[in-house]
């Protein structure tokens, strides 16, 4: 059964402060697995860990680490290796976005996306994967996003960034067949999370969007129920995910019919 496979099991929660990786940690920790937790905010991971163990009979293990900076990832890594002998799930789930036209973004924020989204996670998945390759076995989960199949404007860096995720997540995949190594992507649409504060801080997208938004708690079930399976991709919610499908296939069509839709920030 689904909630006994992770029973034991030792995961890594990027971004796990808040959001899709708060609930993530509460769903895989009600599982029965014992979790280290990675974010740049000490305070809150501290009363997370509290929170967790306190309802919870698992280790709840705090880094705090800027995925930004690849130097922190390294060295938070490193004592992650030394000190957990097994790692049986990684979840890169740490990033942000700021929606805004292209000619008018910022080059140092431009760089910051790229460095957290891309980079991070790759730094993360670089320093866990030789263990994984040693044990035989283990499961890489990225969240990255719908927004990484269906560009949208004032989301042209942003979903360079989630494009990246998923190019890198299926090559991943395609070199590790064989190795006992599963590798899954996640593509959520709108999350009603602290995202759009950066993203959309005068509300106008997360308005325009509210009828597709999807819960964190909705999506942290899904990658919790997918841990140990051989999903490929996790697609949320299935109407977005739909439209994205459809774009891939007719993108003329779709820019032409639904570039009023799509502008929506």
């Amino acid at each position: 059964m689904a909630q006994e496979r992770l029973k034991g099991k030792k995961v890594i929660i990027t971004g796990a402060s808040s959001g899709i990786g708060r609930h993530l940690v509460r769903e895989v920790a009600k599982r029965g697995a014992d979790v280290i937790i990675i974010a740049r905010s000490t305070d809150k991971l501290k009363r997370l860990k509290a929170e967790i163990e306190m309802q919870y009979d698992v280790r709840v293990e705090p880094f705090t680490v800027d995925m930004g900076d690849l130097s922190q990832v390294k060295a938070a890594f490193e004592t992650i290796n030394m000190q957990w002998p097994t790692i049986d799930v990684l979840i890169n789930n740490a990033g942000f976005g700021v929606f805004d036209y292209f000619e008018a973004s910022d080059l140092d924020v431009m760089r910051r996306m790229f460095a957290v989204n891309v980079l991070g996670l790759m730094a993360a998945t670089r320093m866990i994967l030789p263990k994984m390759l040693q044990q035989g076995e283990g499961h890489i989960i990225n969240v990255a996003s719908i927004a990484g199949k269906l560009a949208t404007p004032k989301a042209s860096v942003y979903s360079a960034t989630k494009s990246a995720v998923l190019g890198f997540t299926n090559g991943l995949r395609m070199e590790l067949r064989g190795k006992g190594i599963k590798v899954t992507a996640v593509n959520p649409g709108p999350v009603k999370t602290n995202f759009f504060r950066t993203a959309d801080p005068d509300g106008r997208y997360a308005a325009n969007v509210a009828r597709w938004m999807v819960t964190p708690e909705a999506v942290a079930r899904k990658i919790a129920q997918a841990i140990g399976t051989n999903r490929r991709e996790i697609n949320i919610p299935l109407t977005l995910s739909a439209g994205a499908r459809l774009y891939q296939v007719f993108p003329a069509l779709v820019e032409k019919v639904a570039g009023r839709f799509l502008d929506k920030k």
